[in-house]
């Protein structure tokens, strides 16, 4: 169920929202499965000793090479160079994953309302722009940036990047994810937060990060965005 009695919504904490970033994986494409299966056959073929489904899907949303590191830390550069290779083989030689239910109609929405929408994702630019195309949703934000573009979350400069880019400031901007590192690089960046339940890291996780609010799915933000006084219909 939505939480909206998280945290009171009207007043200074949602005055002004005029920017909506959403992470990709596992707020509004349901790709869990893809990553771990691509991650555990990278691991494979590495002959790395096998890790559990929990360990390895702990690692989305982090950078390809970040992830690299917290799976298999110590390695050289020419491991992680191999085990890039591998992954993304796997990845664009597995079959397209699909957007949660309601992602475009929410987004339709949202634009309807003015509000600027970015995408600040873990993904390459190269796989960024593949589901893009496959999803149709090419030409729905108005800016994104890449974990090979800018640190790793929870670092903040893909935010920030995303932010300057639209000449928006940090305190009109919300950012939307289901993992502690998006919860984390908005608050690095000094923007506010909403969490989705639906992907990797769970609802108690995510709390701890203060959110304005923890929704099941991505495609309940307009009932939220209403009840907050950010958009009227």
């Amino acid at each position: 169920m939505t939480d909206l009695a998280a945290r009171p919504v009207h007043g200074s904490a949602t005055d002004g929202i005029r920017l909506l970033v959403f992470d990709w994986d596992g707020t509004l494409m349901d790709s869990e499965a893809q990553i771990v299966a691509c991650l555990h056959a990278a691991i494979r073929d590495l002959s790395v000793a096998p890790m559990d489904d929990e360990t390895v899907k702990n690692v989305i949303g982090l950078g390809l090479r970040e992830a690299i590191d917290t799976l298999v830390p110590g390695r050289d550069a020419a491991f992680h160079e191999a085990f890039v290779g591998h992954y993304r083989r796997h990845w664009f030689s597995s079959g397209a994953s699909q957007l949660f239910d309601g992602v475009t109609d929410m987004l339709t929405l949202c634009r309807q309302q003015r509000l600027l929408l970015g995408v600040a994702t873990g993904k390459a630019r190269r796989g960024l722009e593949r589901v893009l195309g496959e999803t149709g949703l090419g030409g729905m934000f108005d800016a994104t940036r890449c974990a090979d573009e800018a640190p790793s979350k929870p670092h903040p400069q893909m935010l920030i990047d995303v932010m300057q880019a639209l000449g928006v400031r940090p305190q009109q901007t919300i950012m939307v994810g289901d993992t502690e590192y998006d919860m984390a690089m908005a608050s690095n960046a000094g923007a506010a937060k909403i969490a989705v339940t639906c992907g990797v890291h769970s609802g108690e996780r995510l709390a701890r990060h203060t959110p304005l609010a923890s929704l099941q799915h991505v495609a309940e933000l307009p009932g939220w965005l209403r009840h907050a006084g950010i958009i009227t219909n």
